[in-house]
Protein backbone atom coordinates (compact mmCIF):
# COMPACT_ATOMS: atom_id res chain seq x y z
CA UNK A 1 0.00 0.00 0.00
CA UNK A 2 1.47 3.41 -1.01
CA UNK A 3 1.58 6.42 1.31
CA UNK A 4 -1.45 8.12 -0.27
CA UNK A 5 -3.65 5.03 0.07
CA UNK A 6 -2.50 4.54 3.64
CA UNK A 7 -3.33 8.17 4.46
CA UNK A 8 -6.80 7.85 2.88
CA UNK A 9 -7.45 4.60 4.74
CA UNK A 10 -6.43 6.13 8.07
CA UNK A 11 -8.55 9.20 7.33
CA UNK A 12 -11.58 7.00 6.55
CA UNK A 13 -11.04 4.95 9.71
CA UNK A 14 -10.75 8.13 11.76
CA UNK A 15 -14.01 9.50 10.30
CA UNK A 16 -15.76 6.21 11.05
CA UNK A 17 -14.57 6.34 14.66
CA UNK A 18 -15.75 9.95 14.99
CA UNK A 19 -19.11 9.11 13.41
CA UNK A 20 -19.54 6.12 15.69
CA UNK A 21 -18.68 8.19 18.76
CA UNK A 22 -21.17 10.86 17.75
CA UNK A 23 -23.84 8.24 17.03
CA UNK A 24 -23.44 6.46 20.33
CA UNK A 25 -23.11 9.73 22.22
CA UNK A 26 -26.29 11.11 20.68
CA UNK A 27 -28.05 7.79 21.22
CA UNK A 28 -27.03 7.83 24.87
CA UNK A 29 -28.31 11.39 25.19
CA UNK A 30 -31.56 10.37 23.57
CA UNK A 31 -31.89 7.43 25.94
CA UNK A 32 -31.12 9.63 28.93
CA UNK A 33 -33.67 12.20 27.77
CA UNK A 34 -36.27 9.46 27.47
CA UNK A 35 -35.43 8.08 30.90
CA UNK A 36 -35.57 11.55 32.42
CA UNK A 37 -39.37 11.34 32.45
CA UNK A 38 -42.32 12.32 30.33
CA UNK A 39 -44.43 15.40 29.90
CA UNK A 40 -47.49 16.14 27.81
CA UNK A 41 -45.10 17.09 25.01
CA UNK A 42 -43.56 13.60 24.84
CA UNK A 43 -45.80 11.98 22.27
CA UNK A 44 -45.39 8.34 21.23
CA UNK A 45 -42.82 7.67 18.51
CA UNK A 46 -43.68 6.49 15.03
CA UNK A 47 -46.66 7.04 12.80
CA UNK A 48 -50.20 7.33 14.19
CA UNK A 49 -52.63 4.54 13.40
CA UNK A 50 -55.38 7.02 12.56
CA UNK A 51 -55.88 10.78 12.35
CA UNK A 52 -58.91 13.08 12.36
CA UNK A 53 -58.65 16.50 10.71
CA UNK A 54 -60.38 18.87 13.12
CA UNK A 55 -60.29 21.69 10.58
CA UNK A 56 -62.93 19.96 8.47
CA UNK A 57 -66.67 19.57 8.88
CA UNK A 58 -66.41 15.77 8.69
CA UNK A 59 -63.62 15.71 11.27
CA UNK A 60 -65.51 17.78 13.83
CA UNK A 61 -68.64 15.75 13.17
CA UNK A 62 -66.67 12.55 13.83
CA UNK A 63 -65.81 13.74 17.36
CA UNK A 64 -69.29 15.23 17.95
CA UNK A 65 -67.67 18.59 18.59
CA UNK A 66 -68.15 22.27 17.91
CA UNK A 67 -65.47 24.95 17.81
CA UNK A 68 -66.19 27.99 19.97
CA UNK A 69 -64.29 31.27 20.01
CA UNK A 70 -63.79 34.32 22.22
CA UNK A 71 -61.52 37.35 22.30
CA UNK A 72 -60.00 38.41 25.62
CA UNK A 73 -59.58 41.71 27.42
CA UNK A 74 -56.68 42.94 29.53
CA UNK A 75 -57.98 44.29 32.84
CA UNK A 76 -56.51 45.94 35.92
CA UNK A 77 -56.65 43.88 39.10
CA UNK A 78 -55.53 43.93 42.72
CA UNK A 79 -52.61 41.85 43.95
CA UNK A 80 -49.77 42.02 46.48
CA UNK A 81 -46.07 42.64 46.01
CA UNK A 82 -43.27 40.22 46.82
CA UNK A 83 -42.51 40.08 50.53
CA UNK A 84 -39.23 39.35 52.34
CA UNK A 85 -39.94 35.62 51.83
CA UNK A 86 -39.98 36.23 48.03
CA UNK A 87 -43.63 35.16 47.98
CA UNK A 88 -46.76 37.26 47.30
CA UNK A 89 -46.99 38.47 50.89
CA UNK A 90 -46.07 42.16 50.54
CA UNK A 91 -47.99 45.37 50.22
CA UNK A 92 -51.11 45.67 48.05
CA UNK A 93 -50.42 46.63 44.43
CA UNK A 94 -52.26 47.08 41.16
CA UNK A 95 -51.37 44.75 38.29
CA UNK A 96 -52.97 43.26 35.18
CA UNK A 97 -54.89 40.15 34.27
CA UNK A 98 -57.08 39.09 31.38
CA UNK A 99 -60.66 37.93 31.04
CA UNK A 100 -62.20 35.45 30.49
CA UNK A 101 -60.25 32.68 32.21
CA UNK A 102 -61.60 29.91 30.03
CA UNK A 103 -59.24 26.99 30.57
CA UNK A 104 -61.47 25.17 33.04
CA UNK A 105 -63.22 22.02 31.95
CA UNK A 106 -66.57 23.27 33.26
CA UNK A 107 -66.24 26.82 31.93
CA UNK A 108 -69.51 27.90 30.33
CA UNK A 109 -68.80 28.80 26.70
CA UNK A 110 -72.41 28.34 25.57
CA UNK A 111 -72.73 32.04 24.64
CA UNK A 112 -69.49 32.15 22.68
CA UNK A 113 -69.37 32.44 18.92
CA UNK A 114 -69.56 29.08 17.13
CA UNK A 115 -67.05 29.01 14.29
CA UNK A 116 -66.92 26.64 11.35
CA UNK A 117 -63.89 24.32 11.39
CA UNK A 118 -63.02 25.43 7.88
CA UNK A 119 -62.48 28.98 9.20
CA UNK A 120 -59.86 28.17 11.85
CA UNK A 121 -57.27 29.90 9.66
CA UNK A 122 -59.35 33.08 9.57
CA UNK A 123 -57.51 35.99 11.20
CA UNK A 124 -59.05 36.79 14.57
CA UNK A 125 -58.54 39.29 17.35
CA UNK A 126 -57.82 43.00 16.91
CA UNK A 127 -54.12 42.80 16.26
CA UNK A 128 -51.15 44.19 18.19
CA UNK A 129 -50.99 42.92 21.82
CA UNK A 130 -53.78 40.38 21.96
CA UNK A 131 -54.95 37.00 23.18
CA UNK A 132 -57.90 34.77 22.42
CA UNK A 133 -59.50 31.38 23.13
CA UNK A 134 -60.56 28.45 20.99
CA UNK A 135 -62.51 25.68 22.76
CA UNK A 136 -63.55 22.23 21.54
CA UNK A 137 -65.17 19.40 23.50
CA UNK A 138 -64.55 16.22 21.57
CA UNK A 139 -65.75 12.65 22.00
CA UNK A 140 -63.55 9.68 21.16
CA UNK A 141 -65.37 7.94 18.27
CA UNK A 142 -66.19 4.26 18.04
CA UNK A 143 -64.01 3.98 14.95
CA UNK A 144 -61.81 6.19 12.80
CA UNK A 145 -62.32 4.73 9.38
CA UNK A 146 -61.74 1.07 10.02
CA UNK A 147 -59.61 1.65 13.14
CA UNK A 148 -60.78 1.07 16.72
CA UNK A 149 -59.10 3.71 18.98
CA UNK A 150 -59.76 1.79 22.22
CA UNK A 151 -56.66 1.68 24.41
CA UNK A 152 -54.61 4.08 22.28
CA UNK A 153 -52.88 7.31 23.18
CA UNK A 154 -54.67 10.37 21.78
CA UNK A 155 -52.47 13.25 20.60
CA UNK A 156 -53.68 16.72 19.65
CA UNK A 157 -51.60 18.78 17.25
CA UNK A 158 -51.89 22.37 16.09
CA UNK A 159 -49.85 25.43 15.17
CA UNK A 160 -50.94 28.94 16.04
CA UNK A 161 -49.83 32.20 14.62
CA UNK A 162 -47.87 33.05 16.84
CA UNK A 163 -47.88 31.14 20.18
CA UNK A 164 -50.23 28.82 22.04
CA UNK A 165 -50.91 27.28 25.44
CA UNK A 166 -53.25 24.30 25.54
CA UNK A 167 -55.45 23.17 28.42
CA UNK A 168 -56.75 19.59 28.54
CA UNK A 169 -59.79 18.81 30.68
CA UNK A 170 -59.24 21.96 32.69
CA UNK A 171 -55.55 21.29 33.29
CA UNK A 172 -52.49 23.22 32.12
CA UNK A 173 -49.52 21.02 33.03
CA UNK A 174 -45.93 22.20 32.66
CA UNK A 175 -42.62 20.71 33.71
CA UNK A 176 -39.39 22.58 34.34
CA UNK A 177 -37.67 23.17 31.01
CA UNK A 178 -40.61 21.87 28.96
CA UNK A 179 -40.94 23.21 25.43
CA UNK A 180 -44.11 22.64 23.49
CA UNK A 181 -46.96 20.34 24.35
CA UNK A 182 -49.20 22.34 26.66
CA UNK A 183 -46.88 25.37 26.73
CA UNK A 184 -45.32 27.63 24.10
CA UNK A 185 -43.13 25.61 21.74
CA UNK A 186 -41.47 28.51 19.95
CA UNK A 187 -42.05 31.11 17.32
CA UNK A 188 -44.96 29.81 15.20
CA UNK A 189 -43.95 26.30 16.20
CA UNK A 190 -46.03 23.15 16.36
CA UNK A 191 -47.82 22.23 19.60
CA UNK A 192 -48.20 18.48 19.89
CA UNK A 193 -49.38 16.95 23.15
CA UNK A 194 -50.92 13.87 24.71
CA UNK A 195 -54.56 14.54 25.59
CA UNK A 196 -55.58 11.03 26.63
CA UNK A 197 -53.99 7.70 27.51
CA UNK A 198 -55.75 4.35 27.22
CA UNK A 199 -58.72 6.15 25.73
CA UNK A 200 -62.06 4.53 25.08
CA UNK A 201 -64.93 5.37 22.71
CA UNK A 202 -67.41 7.78 24.25
CA UNK A 203 -64.75 9.43 26.42
CA UNK A 204 -65.00 13.22 26.31
CA UNK A 205 -61.98 15.53 26.26
CA UNK A 206 -62.23 19.31 26.65
CA UNK A 207 -59.59 21.31 24.79
CA UNK A 208 -59.02 25.00 25.43
CA UNK A 209 -56.40 26.73 23.27
CA UNK A 210 -55.08 30.11 24.38
CA UNK A 211 -53.82 32.07 21.39
CA UNK A 212 -51.11 34.71 21.75
CA UNK A 213 -50.12 37.38 19.24
CA UNK A 214 -46.38 37.88 19.19
CA UNK A 215 -43.68 38.85 19.64
CA UNK A 216 -44.89 40.22 22.94
CA UNK A 217 -42.12 42.81 23.26
CA UNK A 218 -42.90 44.15 19.79
CA UNK A 219 -46.66 43.79 19.28
CA UNK A 220 -47.17 42.98 15.61
CA UNK A 221 -49.52 44.32 12.97
CA UNK A 222 -50.95 40.86 12.29
CA UNK A 223 -53.57 38.64 13.95
CA UNK A 224 -54.08 35.21 15.54
CA UNK A 225 -55.18 32.09 13.69
CA UNK A 226 -54.84 28.29 13.70
CA UNK A 227 -52.92 26.87 10.76
CA UNK A 228 -54.39 23.41 11.36
CA UNK A 229 -55.75 21.13 14.08
CA UNK A 230 -55.80 17.35 14.19
CA UNK A 231 -56.33 14.47 16.57
CA UNK A 232 -54.19 11.35 16.14
CA UNK A 233 -54.26 7.93 17.76
CA UNK A 234 -51.07 5.98 18.52
CA UNK A 235 -50.85 2.31 19.41
CA UNK A 236 -48.98 2.16 22.72
CA UNK A 237 -48.43 -0.27 25.56
CA UNK A 238 -51.47 -0.32 27.86
CA UNK A 239 -51.28 1.08 31.35
CA UNK A 240 -50.39 4.31 33.12
CA UNK A 241 -47.08 6.17 32.96
CA UNK A 242 -44.97 8.14 35.42
CA UNK A 243 -44.38 11.76 34.42
CA UNK A 244 -41.74 14.33 35.10
CA UNK A 245 -43.42 16.12 38.03
CA UNK A 246 -45.43 18.77 36.20
CA UNK A 247 -47.02 21.77 37.85
CA UNK A 248 -50.73 22.18 37.22
CA UNK A 249 -53.17 24.98 37.95
CA UNK A 250 -54.73 25.07 41.41
CA UNK A 251 -57.20 27.41 43.04
CA UNK A 252 -57.45 27.88 46.80
CA UNK A 253 -60.59 29.45 48.23
CA UNK A 254 -59.80 30.98 51.62
CA UNK A 255 -62.94 31.36 53.70
CA UNK A 256 -61.12 31.86 57.00
CA UNK A 257 -57.68 33.30 57.90
CA UNK A 258 -56.76 29.91 59.39
CA UNK A 259 -56.57 28.58 55.83
CA UNK A 260 -53.42 30.67 55.34
CA UNK A 261 -51.71 28.65 58.06
CA UNK A 262 -52.38 25.49 56.07
CA UNK A 263 -51.80 26.56 52.47
CA UNK A 264 -49.10 29.09 51.62
CA UNK A 265 -49.64 32.19 49.46
CA UNK A 266 -48.19 30.55 46.34
CA UNK A 267 -49.60 26.99 46.34
CA UNK A 268 -48.27 24.34 43.97
CA UNK A 269 -49.75 21.05 42.80
CA UNK A 270 -47.69 18.63 40.71
CA UNK A 271 -48.90 15.85 38.46
CA UNK A 272 -46.85 12.67 38.96
CA UNK A 273 -48.49 9.97 36.85
CA UNK A 274 -51.39 9.60 34.44
CA UNK A 275 -53.35 7.05 32.45
CA UNK A 276 -55.08 5.16 35.27
CA UNK A 277 -58.69 4.11 35.13
CA UNK A 278 -59.48 5.46 38.61
CA UNK A 279 -57.10 6.11 41.50
CA UNK A 280 -58.08 5.47 45.12
CA UNK A 281 -57.04 4.42 48.62
CA UNK A 282 -53.43 5.72 48.93
CA UNK A 283 -51.05 5.01 51.81
CA UNK A 284 -47.46 6.19 52.35
CA UNK A 285 -44.91 3.54 53.33
CA UNK A 286 -42.01 5.16 55.15
CA UNK A 287 -39.24 2.69 54.26
CA UNK A 288 -36.84 2.10 51.35
CA UNK A 289 -36.57 5.91 50.88
CA UNK A 290 -40.38 6.11 51.05
CA UNK A 291 -43.06 5.21 48.52
CA UNK A 292 -46.78 5.46 47.95
CA UNK A 293 -49.12 2.53 47.41
CA UNK A 294 -52.52 3.22 45.87
CA UNK A 295 -55.36 1.32 44.23
CA UNK A 296 -56.95 1.39 40.84
CA UNK A 297 -60.12 -0.56 41.71
CA UNK A 298 -61.32 -0.42 38.10
CA UNK A 299 -58.09 -2.05 36.90
CA UNK A 300 -57.94 -4.53 39.80
CA UNK A 301 -54.42 -3.32 40.58
CA UNK A 302 -52.32 -1.79 43.36
CA UNK A 303 -49.54 0.52 42.11
CA UNK A 304 -46.33 1.64 43.78
CA UNK A 305 -44.99 5.15 43.19
CA UNK A 306 -41.45 5.84 44.43
CA UNK A 307 -40.68 9.56 44.12
CA UNK A 308 -37.01 8.97 44.88
CA UNK A 309 -36.63 5.96 42.61
CA UNK A 310 -34.86 5.98 39.25
CA UNK A 311 -36.93 7.48 36.47
CA UNK A 312 -37.80 4.16 34.88
CA UNK A 313 -38.78 2.64 38.26
CA UNK A 314 -40.89 5.39 39.75
CA UNK A 315 -44.16 3.62 38.91
CA UNK A 316 -44.63 -0.14 39.19
CA UNK A 317 -47.45 -2.63 39.49
CA UNK A 318 -47.35 -3.72 43.11
CA UNK A 319 -50.09 -6.35 42.88
CA UNK A 320 -52.62 -7.61 40.39
CA UNK A 321 -55.25 -8.85 40.79
CA UNK A 322 -55.68 -6.74 43.90
CA UNK A 323 -59.27 -7.45 44.87
CA UNK A 324 -61.00 -10.08 42.76
CA UNK A 325 -60.37 -12.93 40.35
CA UNK A 326 -63.83 -14.49 40.07
CA UNK A 327 -65.22 -15.82 36.81
CA UNK A 328 -67.80 -13.00 36.66
CA UNK A 329 -65.20 -10.24 36.95
CA UNK A 330 -66.25 -8.73 33.61
CA UNK A 331 -69.52 -7.64 35.25
CA UNK A 332 -67.71 -5.53 37.86
CA UNK A 333 -66.85 -1.88 37.36
CA UNK A 334 -64.59 -1.79 40.42
CA UNK A 335 -63.53 -5.34 41.28
CA UNK A 336 -60.15 -4.46 42.75
CA UNK A 337 -58.84 -3.12 46.02
CA UNK A 338 -59.92 0.24 47.38
CA UNK A 339 -58.67 1.54 50.73
CA UNK A 340 -55.15 0.66 51.88
CA UNK A 341 -53.51 1.29 55.24
CA UNK A 342 -50.80 0.00 57.59
CA UNK A 343 -51.32 -1.55 61.00
CA UNK A 344 -49.12 -0.52 63.98
CA UNK A 345 -46.61 -3.20 62.93
CA UNK A 346 -46.42 -1.76 59.40
CA UNK A 347 -48.35 -4.59 57.74
CA UNK A 348 -50.38 -3.64 54.66
CA UNK A 349 -54.13 -3.99 55.14
CA UNK A 350 -56.39 -4.01 52.08
CA UNK A 351 -60.10 -3.51 51.44
CA UNK A 352 -61.05 -5.80 48.54
CA UNK A 353 -64.19 -4.84 46.65
CA UNK A 354 -64.79 -7.96 44.57
CA UNK A 355 -63.78 -10.42 47.29
CA UNK A 356 -65.99 -8.55 49.80
CA UNK A 357 -63.36 -8.73 52.50
CA UNK A 358 -60.56 -7.08 54.46
CA UNK A 359 -57.16 -8.78 54.34
CA UNK A 360 -53.72 -8.18 55.84
CA UNK A 361 -50.33 -9.03 54.35
CA UNK A 362 -48.07 -10.90 56.76
CA UNK A 363 -44.30 -10.57 56.97
CA UNK A 364 -43.85 -14.18 55.81
CA UNK A 365 -45.67 -13.47 52.53
CA UNK A 366 -48.98 -15.02 53.53
CA UNK A 367 -52.29 -13.19 53.79
CA UNK A 368 -54.79 -13.18 56.64
CA UNK A 369 -58.51 -12.60 56.10
CA UNK A 370 -59.58 -10.17 58.85
CA UNK A 371 -63.27 -9.94 57.89
CA UNK A 372 -65.46 -11.27 55.08
CA UNK A 373 -68.92 -11.68 56.63
CA UNK A 374 -71.14 -10.46 59.41
CA UNK A 375 -73.56 -12.83 61.15
CA UNK A 376 -73.19 -15.31 58.33
CA UNK A 377 -73.82 -12.81 55.54
CA UNK A 378 -71.13 -11.65 53.14
CA UNK A 379 -69.85 -8.10 53.51
CA UNK A 380 -70.80 -5.59 50.83
CA UNK A 381 -67.55 -4.08 49.49
CA UNK A 382 -65.21 -2.72 52.18
CA UNK A 383 -64.22 0.77 51.10
CA UNK A 384 -62.05 2.81 53.46
CA UNK A 385 -60.27 1.91 56.70
CA UNK A 386 -58.19 3.26 59.57
CA UNK A 387 -56.33 1.74 62.51
CA UNK A 388 -56.36 3.02 66.05
CA UNK A 389 -52.91 3.04 67.63
CA UNK A 390 -53.75 -0.05 69.72
CA UNK A 391 -54.40 -2.07 66.55
CA UNK A 392 -58.21 -1.81 66.50
CA UNK A 393 -59.32 -1.56 62.87
CA UNK A 394 -62.35 0.46 61.71
CA UNK A 395 -63.72 0.22 58.15
CA UNK A 396 -66.72 1.28 56.06
CA UNK A 397 -68.76 -1.16 53.97
CA UNK A 398 -70.99 0.47 51.32
CA UNK A 399 -72.17 -1.52 48.27
CA UNK A 400 -70.26 0.45 45.61
CA UNK A 401 -68.14 -2.54 44.61
CA UNK A 402 -71.16 -4.50 43.41
CA UNK A 403 -71.91 -4.18 39.68
CA UNK A 404 -75.36 -2.75 40.47
CA UNK A 405 -74.45 -1.17 43.82
CA UNK A 406 -77.49 -0.80 46.09
CA UNK A 407 -79.79 -2.80 43.81
CA UNK A 408 -77.44 -5.72 43.16
CA UNK A 409 -78.95 -9.17 43.75
CA UNK A 410 -75.62 -10.39 45.14
CA UNK A 411 -75.90 -8.01 48.09
CA UNK A 412 -76.64 -10.07 51.22
CA UNK A 413 -76.67 -7.52 54.05
CA UNK A 414 -79.75 -5.27 54.39
CA UNK A 415 -77.67 -2.26 55.43
CA UNK A 416 -74.35 -0.50 54.86
CA UNK A 417 -72.27 -0.67 57.99
CA UNK A 418 -69.26 0.71 59.77
CA UNK A 419 -67.34 -2.01 61.59
CA UNK A 420 -64.47 -2.39 64.01
CA UNK A 421 -62.23 -5.36 64.68
CA UNK A 422 -61.26 -5.24 68.34
CA UNK A 423 -58.97 -7.99 69.67
CA UNK A 424 -59.86 -10.13 66.66
CA UNK A 425 -63.63 -9.72 67.01
CA UNK A 426 -65.70 -8.10 64.22
CA UNK A 427 -68.43 -5.81 65.53
CA UNK A 428 -70.97 -3.57 63.81
CA UNK A 429 -70.59 -0.05 65.26
CA UNK A 430 -72.86 2.04 63.00
CA UNK A 431 -75.44 1.69 60.27
CA UNK A 432 -76.50 5.34 60.14
CA UNK A 433 -75.57 5.92 56.47
CA UNK A 434 -76.56 4.26 53.21
CA UNK A 435 -73.12 4.95 51.74
CA UNK A 436 -70.50 5.19 54.51
CA UNK A 437 -67.27 6.03 52.76
CA UNK A 438 -64.30 8.03 54.08
CA UNK A 439 -63.20 7.39 57.65
CA UNK A 440 -60.60 9.03 59.91
CA UNK A 441 -59.64 9.60 63.55
CA UNK A 442 -59.05 12.87 65.34
CA UNK A 443 -55.36 13.18 66.34
CA UNK A 444 -56.12 12.11 69.94
CA UNK A 445 -58.31 9.21 68.67
CA UNK A 446 -61.18 10.47 70.82
CA UNK A 447 -63.44 10.92 67.79
CA UNK A 448 -64.10 8.95 64.61
CA UNK A 449 -65.34 10.78 61.51
CA UNK A 450 -67.37 8.99 58.83
CA UNK A 451 -68.58 10.52 55.56
CA UNK A 452 -71.63 9.58 53.49
CA UNK A 453 -72.09 9.06 49.75
CA UNK A 454 -75.89 8.83 50.07
CA UNK A 455 -77.99 6.41 48.09
CA UNK A 456 -80.32 9.22 46.99
CA UNK A 457 -77.74 10.85 44.72
CA UNK A 458 -77.19 7.57 42.84
CA UNK A 459 -80.82 7.43 41.71
CA UNK A 460 -81.15 3.93 43.19
CA UNK A 461 -83.65 2.65 45.71
CA UNK A 462 -83.66 0.28 48.68
CA UNK A 463 -84.45 -3.34 47.96
CA UNK A 464 -87.27 -5.12 49.75
CA UNK A 465 -85.99 -6.05 53.19
CA UNK A 466 -83.34 -3.33 53.36
CA UNK A 467 -83.31 -1.57 56.71
CA UNK A 468 -84.45 2.07 56.70
CA UNK A 469 -82.16 4.89 57.80
CA UNK A 470 -82.73 8.51 58.75
CA UNK A 471 -83.16 11.23 56.16
CA UNK A 472 -79.56 12.29 56.75
CA UNK A 473 -78.34 8.76 56.11
CA UNK A 474 -80.47 8.39 52.99
CA UNK A 475 -80.09 11.80 51.36
CA UNK A 476 -77.38 13.95 52.93
CA UNK A 477 -73.76 14.40 51.94
CA UNK A 478 -72.66 14.64 55.54
CA UNK A 479 -70.01 13.71 58.10
CA UNK A 480 -70.93 12.16 61.42
CA UNK A 481 -68.61 12.37 64.42
CA UNK A 482 -68.65 9.58 66.99
CA UNK A 483 -67.10 9.20 70.41
CA UNK A 484 -64.79 6.18 70.35
CA UNK A 485 -64.92 3.74 73.24
CA UNK A 486 -62.04 1.64 74.57
CA UNK A 487 -63.67 -1.60 73.35
CA UNK A 488 -63.87 -0.33 69.74
CA UNK A 489 -67.54 0.64 69.86
CA UNK A 490 -68.98 4.09 69.15
CA UNK A 491 -71.51 6.28 70.92
CA UNK A 492 -73.10 9.75 70.70
CA UNK A 493 -72.94 10.05 66.93
CA UNK A 494 -73.62 13.64 65.91
CA UNK A 495 -73.88 15.50 62.63
CA UNK A 496 -70.51 17.21 62.27
CA UNK A 497 -70.81 18.91 58.87
CA UNK A 498 -73.43 18.82 56.11
CA UNK A 499 -72.29 19.41 52.50
CA UNK A 500 -75.67 18.68 50.90
CA UNK A 501 -76.31 22.24 49.72
CA UNK A 502 -72.89 22.49 48.02
CA UNK A 503 -73.19 22.44 44.21
CA UNK A 504 -71.85 19.34 42.48
CA UNK A 505 -72.83 15.75 41.81
CA UNK A 506 -70.23 14.02 43.98
CA UNK A 507 -70.92 12.69 47.44
CA UNK A 508 -68.27 12.46 50.14
CA UNK A 509 -65.23 10.28 49.55
CA UNK A 510 -61.85 10.22 51.32
CA UNK A 511 -61.19 11.99 54.65
CA UNK A 512 -57.79 12.77 56.16
CA UNK A 513 -56.84 14.72 59.30
CA UNK A 514 -53.80 16.89 60.01
CA UNK A 515 -51.91 17.16 63.30
CA UNK A 516 -54.01 20.14 64.40
CA UNK A 517 -57.23 18.21 63.86
CA UNK A 518 -58.36 19.84 60.61
CA UNK A 519 -60.26 17.55 58.24
CA UNK A 520 -59.51 17.31 54.51
CA UNK A 521 -62.64 16.02 52.79
CA UNK A 522 -63.23 14.96 49.21
CA UNK A 523 -66.52 16.78 48.74
CA UNK A 524 -68.50 18.49 45.96
CA UNK A 525 -66.34 21.08 44.21
CA UNK A 526 -62.97 20.15 45.64
CA UNK A 527 -60.98 19.27 48.73
CA UNK A 528 -62.70 20.98 51.66
CA UNK A 529 -60.76 21.87 54.79
CA UNK A 530 -62.89 21.80 57.95
CA UNK A 531 -61.66 22.81 61.40
CA UNK A 532 -62.12 20.43 64.36
CA UNK A 533 -64.88 22.80 65.49
CA UNK A 534 -66.77 22.19 62.23
CA UNK A 535 -65.93 25.47 60.48
CA UNK A 536 -65.27 25.56 56.74
CA UNK A 537 -61.80 27.09 56.38
CA UNK A 538 -61.43 26.83 52.62
CA UNK A 539 -61.36 24.61 49.56
CA UNK A 540 -58.49 23.35 47.41
CA UNK A 541 -59.69 23.04 43.81
CA UNK A 542 -57.55 20.92 41.49
CA UNK A 543 -58.18 20.30 37.78
CA UNK A 544 -59.32 16.74 38.46
CA UNK A 545 -61.42 15.99 41.49
CA UNK A 546 -59.40 14.35 44.26
CA UNK A 547 -61.28 11.33 45.62
CA UNK A 548 -58.77 10.27 48.24
CA UNK A 549 -55.51 11.43 49.81
CA UNK A 550 -52.53 10.31 51.88
CA UNK A 551 -49.92 12.18 53.89
CA UNK A 552 -46.48 11.39 52.51
CA UNK A 553 -42.77 12.16 52.40
CA UNK A 554 -40.48 12.06 55.41
CA UNK A 555 -42.10 14.97 57.25
CA UNK A 556 -45.71 14.06 56.43
CA UNK A 557 -46.43 17.49 54.95
CA UNK A 558 -46.97 16.35 51.37
CA UNK A 559 -50.55 15.45 50.52
CA UNK A 560 -50.68 12.87 47.73
CA UNK A 561 -53.91 13.14 45.76
CA UNK A 562 -55.65 10.33 43.92
CA UNK A 563 -57.64 12.28 41.36
CA UNK A 564 -59.52 10.15 38.87
CA UNK A 565 -57.03 9.13 36.14
CA UNK A 566 -54.05 10.87 37.74
CA UNK A 567 -51.75 10.98 40.75
CA UNK A 568 -50.72 14.38 42.18
CA UNK A 569 -48.97 15.90 45.20
CA UNK A 570 -49.21 19.17 47.13
CA UNK A 571 -46.98 20.54 49.89
CA UNK A 572 -48.79 21.99 52.91
CA UNK A 573 -47.62 23.80 56.04
CA UNK A 574 -49.08 21.34 58.56
CA UNK A 575 -48.22 17.65 58.62
CA UNK A 576 -50.83 14.94 58.72
CA UNK A 577 -51.84 12.06 60.98
CA UNK A 578 -50.71 8.80 59.44
CA UNK A 579 -49.87 5.23 60.51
Amino acid sequence: MNARKLTNALRAAFLIVIAAALYFGLSANARNATEAGRTSADVPPGVPAATIDLATVDGVRAVKGEWRYSDTKIVETNFVSAGPDKQPTGAPVKTYDYTPHAGGADFDDSKWEVIAPTTLDQRRGNGRLGFNWYRLKLTIPERVGGFDPTGTTAVFETSLYDYAEIWVDGELSRALGQSGGSVIAGWNARNQLVVGRNVKPGQQIQLAIFGINGPLSNPPTNFIYLRYAKLSFYKTEPGPVALTPSEVNVEVERDDPAMNEIVGPNPKVFKLADGFKFTEGPIWVNKDAGYLLFSDPNANTIYKYAPNGSSERKLDVFRTPSGYSGSDIAEYGQPGSNGLTLDPQGRLTINQHGNHRVVRDETDGTQTVLADSYQGKRLNSPNDLVYRSDGTLFFTDPPFGFPKAFEDARKELPFSGVYSIYKGKLQLVSKDFTGPNGIAFSPDEKYLYVGNWPRAITGQHPRPGDEPVSEIGEKHKAIMRYEVQADGTLKNGKLFFDFTSAPGEDGLDGIKVDRKGNLYVSAPGGLWVISPEGKHLGTIITPKHAHNMAWGDADGKTLYLCARSGLYRMRLNIGGVRP
